[in-house]
């Protein structure tokens, strides 16, 4: 009985070093498991958004081979429409609409892309996907300076494996779903700056973006550039993929 009284006895609780040890420790490895649940989802979402783009890729591919081997227009004056564009209608009394793209997709659901955080275009109450479309030297905006006054044709491609045609979409400003390049073209787009500036990619995949190349393959990018000598394009968490137009030409 003895014994077990000074068994008893010499039993004794953490000490406040060892108590603020088991903290630190459970805090670091819940730490470790947080980013590991956040690394893992955010891996998920991007791999679903390279699969929509590589969809909307196919999709252009199979549209341009149906209509004489012509890419579709990024924006045109439609009679009929308020507003016609590459992956939304609308129409005279307002109902929006999926574009033309979209009929030749697999799922026929509107592609979005994950990780963008929401709003909408440029346009007002016309949705955004998160995505835009290579429109200084693929689509068309109808209305855009510069002598091309129609979309490319798949003969025109020189190097499609190194021409981007869909990517994430953003500028510091929030969403724009007609992708630009660095360099103004007399021949392709001779947009202004500030349409330029607001036609860069969002590298909103853990610093990385999300590009589909005119051959059908996605690649995830992490090279940013911003800065375009006396032009200036600079913005926030988003940049050209190239610092000149070398991924977005034809040739």
């Amino acid at each position: 009985m003895g014994k077990d009284i000074k068994i008893l006895n010499n039993n004794r609780g953490f000490t406040l070093i060892e108590l603020i040890t088991v903290i630190a420790i459970c805090s670091i490895l819940m730490g470790m498991i947080s980013y590991g649940v956040i690394y893992a989802r955010e891996s998920s979402r991007s791999a679903k958004c390279k699969s929509n783009l590589r969809n909307l890729a196919v999709a252009t591919l199979a549209y341009a081979s149906e209509n004489y081997d012509t890419f579709p227009w990024g924006k045109k004056n439609v009679s009929g429409y308020k507003y016609w564009c590459w992956d939304f209608v609308i129409t005279e009394d307002g109902k929006v609409m999926p574009g033309v793209i979209w009929d030749y997709t697999v799922d026929k659901t509107i592609l979005q892309c994950p990780s963008f955080l929401g709003g909408q275009s440029n346009t007002e109450g016309d949705p955004y996907t998160g995505y835009n479309y290579n429109c200084s030297f693929i689509g068309k905006v109808e209305g855009d300076s510069g002598k091309r006054k129609t979309p490319a044709k798949l003969s025109y491609l020189k190097k499609p494996d190194k021409t981007a045609l869909f990517g994430d979409g953003e500028f510091c400003g929030g969403a724009n779903k007609f992708m630009r390049s660095p360099k103004r073209s007399t021949t392709h787009d001779a947009s202004s700056t500030s349409i330029r500036e607001a036609g860069t990619q969002g590298y909103r995949h853990r610093g990385k973006t999300n590009v589909a190349f005119c051959d059908g393959h996605v690649e995830e990018l992490s090279d940013v550039y911003n800065s375009q000598g006396s032009e200036g394009f600079v913005s926030s968490r988003c940049g050209f993929i190239s610092p000149d137009n070398s991924l977005y030409s034809l040739e």
